[in-house]
């Protein structure tokens, strides 16, 4: 069984997945940059791994931490995974892939596992991020935001605009928000979920056929309910790309 960990901005996601069947129970915990407690009681049952990969974009200090965990466990080093310009029928378009995310690639290699045909690809996390790819594998580019969170709460932080509580959902049935929080809670999603259908257009003229949407993400549900277009909601992309490249390398 390899152990495989998605380190985002704010969560972290793990499985165990033996090479060749599907994920395990997938965990999350928020890391706040360290190694919560919650995923050490969690570990405590867990036998040693043949391997352990990480996607970290979360910063070094929670790459750290974890590594340092995994050694103390099972005495294994964990092994972080970086972007590559090529592989596994993905050819990315950034000149330099140091730039681009290793979360984002790997949903490319996960999204490759579902869709064989041009595929858009929207990530709503922290940021929220979009990518196109056609269905040779190679990728367009894409677009980075702010995610539905950090919208709100940069708009209240640079006005006298009202707080808006965090659980409180107002993404339907819209598009009219009737009192200020409510149009708080709203404006953002609208319009992140307007730029994918946007985007979606853009690549279907492109690739002159049929495109897939797949929504991943911790916010992914909430975005995808204002999403106007047929999509599938796929929650363990960067975990399922994390598994083919895992199973490539043997």
């Amino acid at each position: 069984m390899n152990l495989l960990l998605d380190i985002g901005n704010t969560a972290l996601r793990w499985c165990l997945q033996a090479p060749g069947t599907p994920l395990g129970e997938v965990g999350r915990v928020e890391h706040r940059g360290g190694v919560p407690l919650d995923l050490l009681a969690a570990w405590e049952g867990v036998g040693r791994p043949g391997r352990v990969l990480i996607a970290n974009v979360g910063g070094a200090a929670v790459g750290d931490a974890v590594s340092r965990v995994v050694r103390a466990f099972w005495g294994l080093e964990a092994e972080d995974v970086a972007t590559r310009a090529e592989g596994l029928g993905v050819r990315i378009a950034y000149a330099d892939p140091r730039r681009f995310g290793v979360d984002r690639w790997l949903a490319l290699l996960g999204a490759r596992a579902h869709v064989q045909g041009a595929v858009m690809v929207v990530d709503a996390g922290t940021a929220v991020t979009y990518d196109a790819m056609l269905c040779t594998g190679e990728h367009l580019g894409g677009q980075v935001l702010p995610g539905i969170s950090m919208m709100r709460e940069c708009l209240i932080r640079r006005t006298s605009l009202p707080p808006v509580d965090p659980a409180r959902v107002a993404d339907g049935p819209g598009p009219w928000a009737r009192d200020t929080t409510d149009a708080l809670a709203l404006g953002g999603t609208l319009a992140l979920a307007a730029l994918a259908e946007r985007l979606l257009d853009a690549l279907a003229e492109r690739s002159g056929g049929p495109v897939a949407l797949l929504v991943t993400g911790g916010d992914g549900p909430r975005l995808a309910e204002a999403i106007r277009r047929p999509l599938v909601l796929a929650p363990d992309l960067v975990l399922e790309g994390l598994a083919r490249l895992a199973e490539e390398e043997g």
